[in-house]
């Protein structure tokens, strides 16, 4: 295996590879989402002591703050620096602002995008990962580990990678169609391909293709009945199938 890439078997036989982020990116965008979360929360905390005291500091009683203001401005305060990760994560699909800038990505091992209880997984090992300060734990285990992952990922089964937009959201894209559909994998590879180069190919080849593909992926058709078919009515037999079936 390539330290540097991970590779991924496409159904057609053509291999994806995405190159994999090592500890100088994954750094770079830790040290954005820092300052990202930490001015998000700061500035809620400014915000709401502004309109629960009318002032900028915080307001007391007795000399210590009040229980309103450590209700209303600390503890969300807290709750958006320690949930920033995990929330985004989810909500972006594998990526936070600083993954983003940085341009890397969460992915799972096989290239789709990781679960919800993956993410949320991988964020709870970072109690581990940030052992024994700044992380530590965490950075070792990227130089050492095979795909250069940290605790987290081993436990998620995540990896960080480059995101080459294209490659990443057509493993995504297949993933998705194979939940609406009862083609394999390879078939909804075979399809998308098809589609995707309808144009380039004239009318005659597509229709010869569309006709041994569409008999491949129903047995029961008839072949003559299939070769009668203009080739609009191909076109849109072949995005029914993965649609599951359905003619729009």
């Amino acid at each position: 295996m390539d330290r540097e890439q991970l590779t991924i078997a496409s159904a057609t036989g053509v291999d994806v590879s995405l190159n994999l982020a090592g500890a100088g990116s994954r750094s770079y965008a830790f040290v954005i989402d820092w300052h990202f979360r930490l001015l998000l929360a700061l500035a809620w905390q400014f915000a709401l002591t502004l309109l629960v005291a009318g002032q900028v500091t915080p307001p007391t009683e007795g000399g210590e703050a009040t229980g309103r203001w450590v209700l209303l401005a600390v503890l969300p305060a807290l709750a958006i620096y320690f949930l920033y990760h995990p929330l985004l994560e989810v909500l972006m699909r594998g990526r936070t602002p600083g993954k983003r800038i940085a341009g890397v990505r969460l992915v799972t091992q096989g290239g789709g995008t990781p679960s919800t209880g993956a993410l949320l997984i991988r964020n709870a090992f970072r109690v581990i990962d940030a052992l024994p300060v700044c992380y530590v734990v965490g950075l070792v285990a990227t130089l050492v580990t095979e795909r250069r992952v940290r605790i987290g990922d081993l436990a998620a089964g995540t990896v960080l990678v480059h995101d080459h937009a294209g490659a990443l959201d057509a493993l995504a894209d297949i993933g998705s169609l194979a939940g609406r559909t009862s083609l394999d994998p390879a078939a909804i590879e075979l399809v998308r391909d098809l589609l995707g180069r309808w144009d380039s190919l004239d009318v005659a080849r597509r229709e010869q293709l569309s006709c041994a593909l569409l008999a491949r992926l129903d047995p029961g058709a008839d072949p003559a009945y299939l070769a009668a078919l203009d080739d609009h009515s191909l076109r849109r037999r072949l995005e029914a199938q993965l649609r599951g079936g359905r003619l729009a």
